[in-house]
């Protein structure tokens, strides 16, 4: 009686967080309830005795994942609630398709799970415990774990790599500040030991008083 309880609650959150979600106009908003999604289906997991596979999903998904992903969205400040564009209103009717077919699917699949003749005897099984887990990860797929560490190790290493590039200035690029007062020689290398000022309001002012050109006319060329 108490588990069923707990399977009612713990399944109407994560519904109920599911379609908050969905519903929320707001991207942050959507984020959390997505987080109470996790942490529902975490519980659903220490019920179905998986505490490792229930502590992986909020510790990765819940806690990393997330955390990125608000952290991403307070970053780009989307503050503003974006209207849906005319051109998606198909999006709706797909919705509710798709929703109808994988609540036949779960129908299907709990039927089939009833009437098989493979179903085992015992409400309890030992695949998400942690002895279990790590026995399978470092004896039969040892090189997979491996191997899968090393593709990380890759996208970490290939992502910096990016990342360094995209800052790197060619030697002629000049970067020319706007609403300041320079010496032409420090604005224009060329102008040796020339001190006059030079004061602009933009940047782009500055790029053409000076016959410099700036970093974004160079992006924009580039």
């Amino acid at each position: 009686m108490v588990t069923t309880l707990l399977f009612v609650i713990f399944a109407g959150l994560a519904i109920g967080c599911a379609i908050a979600m969905v519903a929320q106009r707001n991207p942050l908003y959507s984020a959390i309830s997505l987080v109470g999604v996790f942490i529902s289906l975490a519980s659903l997991y220490v019920m179905l005795a998986a505490p490792f596979i229930a502590a992986v999903q909020v510790i990765v998904y819940a806690g990393a994942i997330m955390v990125l992903v608000i952290f991403v969205i307070m970053l780009l400040n989307v503050e503003e609630e974006e209207r849906p564009s005319r051109r998606l209103r198909f999006l709706l009717p797909a919705a509710v398709i798709l929703a109808a077919v994988l609540i036949a699917e779960v129908i299907f699949v709990l039927w089939s799970v009833q009437t098989s003749l493979y179903t085992p005897g015992s409400n309890v099984s030992d695949t998400g415990l942690t002895s279990s887990i790590g026995i399978g990860l470092f004896t039969t797929y040892l090189l997979p774990f491996e191997i899968t560490s090393i593709l990380l190790l890759m996208a970490i290493v290939g992502a910096m790599s990016l990342a360094r590039r995209a800052g790197v200035m060619t030697v002629t690029s000049r970067v020319v500040p706007g609403a300041q007062v320079l010496a032409m020689d420090i604005a224009d290398p060329r102008g040796v030991s020339d001190e006059t000022p030079v004061a602009t309001a933009t940047t782009a002012q500055a790029a053409r008083l000076l016959g410099v050109e700036s970093k974004q006319d160079s992006n924009e060329q580039g």
